[in-house]
């Protein structure tokens, strides 16, 4: 089961004091919109998202359809497959992605300690 790419989306307080803080450290802004409350920063094949207003807590991400360095793939498992996957190995959803549909979508699930899993498709 390939989940896609991989990150860490952290709910912010104050997202322009957060990316003066992660800049800091060397990550650079590679996407989002400053002004909508999100932006998708990396270093090297590192990549965190600052949420400002939009989680409770920090989020683990998956992105299917994206190479770790955020290039969509030619090929890929979406997410209606991989959600009937983890539904087939007993995965409760907390969220799904509709299956009556075909465009880019997402599901949530949550660990045994709480920790929200989000998987991501925007290709």
């Amino acid at each position: 089961m390939e989940l896609g790419a991989f990150s860490v989306s952290l709910a912010e307080i104050d997202i322009e004091v957060s990316k003066l803080f992660y800049e800091k450290l060397g990550l650079t802004v590679a996407l989002g919109d400053q002004s909508q409350n999100w932006l998708i920063l990396r270093n090297g094949g590192h990549t965190i998202g600052l949420f400002q207003d939009m989680f409770d807590k920090n989020i683990l991400t998956f992105n299917p359809g994206w190479s770790s360095d955020a290039q969509p793939l030619r090929e890929f498992t979406a997410i209606r497959p991989l959600q009937r996957q983890l539904k087939d190995r007993g995965v409760n959803m907390i969220s799904e992605a509709d299956e009556t549909t075909t465009d880019p979508a997402s599901l949530m699930i949550v660990d045994p300690d709480g920790n929200t899993i989000l998987l991501d498709q925007h290709v």
